[in-house]
């Protein structure tokens, strides 16, 4: 593959590649020198036109450890302020030799634009309401991490599904990794579309909750809604928030999942978040591994092969 726009864009064995890819990866947290030589002289640029942390900051420090150089570009205070257009900043970037671009944009398919109009791999670090393909390559590492596999899993999705980019990349690689996906959602929070997706749709959290392996919590995106889509926040706790009593019906060997930022209180409680069943804080030193995974086999990494004998090989030159 040249680009990764969508989770859509991964089969079986390319998915199951970048996790274990990640794995090796993860080795270098236990090095007293984290970093690998393997993209050296490469040029990442983060080009991100939409406010985030979680996402900026683990693809920069994935790119460093790999020994890349790195640019973080940011819509304000750029020449976008000033109404350059997305295509011609993507010629900008083309016209300094940039070898991988990280895109997060607020429109959806800004990606997929870019990836015709500069050389170098696009990486899709969340596009409108579309995709954020990365974070369901986390959050399925992140499962198999825990429980050993993701094939036969049942695996909930729940909350604001119809503005979630993560909900809609993480049916699409978790079906792929075979498990069996299910949405729950009040149905104004659904797209019009779920019923092409390859997934179930429920409307009762409560039936669903204590039949699940994981539970992955998403938060209301209140700055995409230009509408009322439940009647109030209290209510939508109630019937779809993971809240003490959801929890104590929750299996004990289930995982509760969420991409961040939690809004606790409302789509999740305290002693859920900070429960031993969460996996949050896993989920974000994953991206770390995950991100560095996807960026080595992307820009060249996989020239000479994946394998804990080759990465080290590379880790002591």
């Amino acid at each position: 593959m040249r680009h990764l726009l969508s989770a859509a864009d991964l089969s079986y064995d390319e998915a199951t590649l970048v996790l274990d890819t990640a794995t090796e990866m993860a080795q270098l947290s236990e090095r007293s020198v984290k970093k690998l030589p393997t993209l050296r002289g490469r040029t990442v640029v983060n080009l991100f036109y939409e406010d985030s942390t979680r996402t900026r900051t683990s693809f920069e420090l994935a790119a460093k450890r790999l020994s890349a150089d790195v640019i973080n570009f940011s819509a304000k205070g750029s020449s976008v302020a000033k109404g350059e257009s997305l295509k011609d900043t993507a010629l900008t970037l083309q016209a300094m030799g940039a070898d991988g671009v990280v895109v997060r944009h607020g429109a959806s398919g800004a990606p997929h634009r870019l990836a015709t109009w500069v050389d170098g791999a696009v990486l899709n670090a969340g596009d409108g309401t579309h995709e954020h393909p990365t974070q369901a390559l986390l959050d399925a590492y992140t499962i198999r991490q825990r429980l050993g596999r993701i094939a036969g899993l049942r695996v909930a999705l729940v909350g604001d599904i119809r503005h979630s980019r993560v909900a809609r990349s993480n049916v699409l690689l978790l079906h792929t990794l075979g498990a069996e996906v299910t949405v729950v959602a009040p149905p104004t929070l659904l797209p019009w579309s779920v019923d092409t997706w390859p997934c179930t749709v429920s409307y009762d959290l409560d039936d669903v909750v204590a039949k699940s392996d994981v539970v992955m919590m998403l938060r209301v995106q209140a700055e995409r809604m230009v509408h009322a889509f439940f009647p109030s926040t209290r209510e939508y706790s109630r019937r779809y928030g993971l809240q003490p009593e959801r929890l104590e019906r929750l299996r004990s060997d289930a995982l509760i999942m969420h991409p961040g930022p939690m809004v606790r209180g409302m789509e999740i409680c305290a002693q859920a978040a900070d429960s031993p069943q969460a996996t949050v804080t896993e989920q974000v030193s994953n991206g770390v591994s995950v991100r560095m995974a996807v960026l080595y086999l992307l820009l060249g990494g996989s020239e000479s092969g994946i394998g804990a004998a080759t990465l080290e090989e590379k880790g002591a030159q």
